[in-house]
């Protein structure tokens, strides 16, 4: 009598729910509901995560009209760490495999490999779900499907002469057979969380962002040192460049995302970016970490001051003589700048940590704006005085791509 009223507990909370996908409760479903309230720590990390991640996820199902209860699925897929990497290769919070992230538009190249962003694989994952459902015409095949494929479904639905998953799960594939009753149990261990003692963990990720596009390459090393924020804290924003560079060019403008930037620092933000031509006068911004949590912002030992220059070397230029410009020592730069050598070469750029007061911040001639959707040149131009359309192409270098959302552009003070 006990287990069974306990088990109306269950049924009762899944039934209470808002969902549009069927949640209900059986064997299956509770054997998962047991073993994931005993795993305490790992879905206290998933209640900590979901404050960054599942904005992105509900955008992307909500713009491809799919059932917000999906979002659900990154924790038995991948516990939402974009990294993942299964043992037949499906990689990212979603689990794309190679050729499905291909065939639904995602980029893997020596730069990028999206699988990994969880922006792009989330609209990757929305567009798998749209055409599941329009081909099974039921929410838990197509959930099925994105375990095992849309064939292996088929086929079991042929052999069962049924559409209903319960009944055409034993000819479905035995990690597919349980997938569905994880996710269902996922969903409900997510929901009442406390009523098996479960507390949400930090997520060490910030929580609130500023989205960029950049139209060259970024360092994100070198980025995070102006931010003065760790490495590891930049990465974790953008998981999806493989050699820590965001490769942007004019034609494919890259996304970037950052801790969000007081307003007043965009525009000096949008020079450390965009502008090829800031050889120096590159000044730290403070990034806001507020919702860093467990993160601290990074503060080189060695360096006492918030500057960092970037410096071209001229012909007839050594090593010494930069460290003398600067008033710092020989060892620094080479540590500074991965050199093994003392050996330096005409219009490389070498990055300096000085505490000279001839360091100035970037030049602020301009103005800043953010691209929201559906603007046009010819309005944003209007915002300004003085800007033109003609300008603003000019002094943002817009080719093909045009305008992206998110991108910041330079608009020159009339």
């Amino acid at each position: 009598p006990l287990l069974l009223s306990q088990n109306y507990i269950y049924k009762l909370r899944l039934d209470s729910i808002t969902k549009s996908i069927p949640l209900p409760h059986n064997e299956y479903v509770q054997q998962y509901i047991d073993i994931y309230a005993k795993r305490k720590d790992m879905f206290g990390k998933m209640l900590g995560l979901s404050n960054y991640y599942f904005p992105i996820f509900e955008k992307a199902l909500k713009d491809y009209n799919i059932p917000q209860e999906i979002k659900y699925l990154t924790i038995v897929e991948s516990q939402m760490d974009p990294h993942a990497v299964s043992r037949v290769g499906a990689t990212g919070i979603w689990q794309f495999m190679f050729g499905t992230g291909k065939a639904y538009g995602l980029k893997m190249d020596n730069f990028v490999d999206e699988r990994k962003d969880p922006v792009q694989a989330s609209y990757a994952a929305a567009a798998y779900f749209r055409d599941a459902f329009e081909e099974l015409g039921d929410w838990l095949l197509a959930i099925a499907a994105y375990n095992c494929g849309k064939g292996n479904v088929t086929r079991a639905i042929d052999k069962a002469g049924s559409r209903d998953f319960w009944v055409i799960r034993q000819y479905l594939p035995k990690e597919t057979r349980n997938y569905v009753p994880a996710f269902i149990a996922a969903v409900y261990v997510m929901n009442y969380s406390s009523k098996h003692q479960i507390t949400e963990q930090a997520c060490n990720l910030f929580l609130k962002t500023d989205t960029m596009q950049v139209n060259h390459f970024v360092s994100l090393s070198a980025l995070a040192k102006v931010l003065n924020i760790e490495d590891a804290s930049l990465f974790a924003l953008n998981p999806s460049y493989k050699k820590k560079i965001v490769n942007g060019t004019s034609d494919l403008p890259k996304r970037l995302v950052l801790p969000k930037i007081k307003g007043a620092d965009l525009a000096a933000m949008y020079d450390v970016l965009n502008n090829e031509d800031l050889d120096n006068k590159m000044q730290v911004i403070q990034a806001n970490t507020d919702d860093a949590r467990e993160l601290r912002k990074k503060k080189p030992a060695s360096v006492s001051s918030s500057a960092i220059v970037y410096y071209k070397v001229s012909p007839g230029q050594s090593l010494n003589t930069v460290a003398e410009k600067y008033g710092v020592e020989v060892q620094d730069l080479k540590v500074w700048n991965n050199l093994k050598s003392k050996n330096i070469v005409p219009g490389q750029k070498l990055k300096i940590y000085t505490t000279r007061k001839t360091v100035l911040k970037a030049p602020l001639l301009y103005s800043s704006y953010i691209v929201k959707r559906g603007d046009t040149l010819s309005e944003i131009a209007e915002k300004f005085d003085g800007a033109t359309v003609q300008n603003i192409k000019r002094d943002n270098r817009l080719a093909r791509a045009g305008l992206q959302v998110g991108m910041v552009l330079k608009i020159t003070k009339g």
